[in-house]
């Protein structure tokens, strides 16, 4: 491994426990353990997964006003999201966008009393910390949190293995946020995730992160899971990856993301606007934009990986689209993709064409999730 990457408070745990290491932005982890990608994302589905995702970027916005409120108007300079309607207690999906509409990144923001937490994507984290001090420093502390782990715990069983640990937790519902009592301090937990299943993140103290996956994974219900089957999960929960899905040539429309922007902020809303590139992400959601991303199931059983040129037609010349996501999708049983198509071919049901070794192979336009959600609302 090159001596540039970085390594999470729980590195020496995943060498224990066989993980197999790779270079993900700009870290060693664990692409897999010995169960395999396929059993963990089975078991994920089945029972609860145990994820480390310290690699994502932990980020403190504090008032210096004292009022929450300062800090939910200078964030919705950069988003195009509400947040000033936050409740205490709640978390947010967001953008921050670009001056030309384009996705710079997606992120977690929770309410949580006197200031907001985010949660960013870590190939992004270095980027988002600059971009919010650029713009906010004139009203905000803006502060990276360097000594904590994050921890996922996924799956229909999540609740009852984290309640062992901390009990209020099963108390949350979908896109609640607490601070709770734990192993080494303060344990900050939300009910969300990246899988389409019921679960929990989990910051705690970098000190004690090891302690805590520890005590998760004893637990019979809970394994180690990698980033092969968290990527294949939020594949089929049709989920967006970023620097894959979205990134600054996307614009929220064009993903599919219209759900992201709340009334409030769009044409004709009390808070309009405001924020970068406003003009053409309001016009593209008060309107339709020249593609759409689409979910797609190819016909067979080989996956349309990221990059597949797709066509209107077996015999067509030029592509409508192509695909930026693709795998095999354990639970649904048959491959899957995502990616965008020109909007008249986006419509479900739609037979597209895909160039796999020189051949055209069909694939059906799909609605998105691939399988349905179980969050607890």
């Amino acid at each position: 491994m090159s001596p540039e990457l970085k390594r999470t408070a729980l590195y020496d745990l995943h060498i224990e426990l066989g993980g197999k290491m790779v270079p993900f932005a700009g870290y060693e982890m664990p692409v897999q353990y010995p169960m395999g990608v396929m059993q963990e994302h089975l078991h994920t589905r089945a029972k609860a997964g145990l994820f480390d995702v310290s690699h994502m970027g932990q980020i403190l916005i504090t008032p210096r006003s004292g009022r929450i409120e300062d800090a939910a108007r200078a964030l919705e300079r950069l988003v195009p999201v509400d947040i000033l309607g936050l409740k205490e207690g709640r978390q947010r999906y967001a953008l921050f966008t670009d001056p030309q509409g384009g996705i710079l990144d997606d992120l977690m923001v929770a309410q949580r009393g006197d200031h907001l937490f985010l949660v960013v994507n870590a190939a992004c984290k270095a980027q988002d910390l600059r971009h919010l001090k650029d713009h906010l420093s004139d009203s905000c502390d803006i502060t990276a949190v360097e000594d904590r782990a994050l921890l996922a715990l996924q799956g229909p069983l999540a609740e009852a293995a984290l309640a062992r640990l901390l009990p209020d937790a099963a108390g949350l519902r979908f896109m609640d946020v607490a601070i709770l009592p734990g192993a080494g301090g303060e344990v900050w937990v939300s009910r969300s995730g990246y899988t389409g299943e019921d679960g929990y993140e989990i910051s705690v103290a970098a000190r004690a992160a090891e302690r805590v996956a520890r005590d998760l994974l004893e637990m019979e219900e809970v394994a180690p899971i990698g980033l092969g089957a968290r990527d294949s999960l939020r594949l089929e929960a049709g989920l967006c990856l970023y620097g894959t899905d979205i990134d600054r040539a996307t614009t929220p429309s064009q993903a599919a993301l219209n759900w992201a922007v709340q009334n409030v902020r769009r044409t004709g809303g009390a808070r309009a606007g405001g924020f970068p590139g406003a003009d053409v992400v309001l016009s593209e959601i008060d309107g339709a934009p020249a593609r759409l991303r689409v979910g797609l199931r190819p016909e067979g059983r080989a996956p349309m990986r990221a990059g597949t040129l797709l066509y209107a037609r077996e015999d067509a010349d030029r592509p409508i689209g192509a695909v930026t996501s693709g795998a095999y999708g354990p639970s649904l049983g048959a491959p899957m993709s995502m990616g965008y198509v020109a909007r008249d071919h986006a419509a479900a049901g739609n037979r597209l064409w895909a160039e796999l070794r020189g051949k055209r192979l069909p694939a059906t336009v799909s609605r998105l999730p691939f399988l349905p959600a179980n969050y607890k609302r």
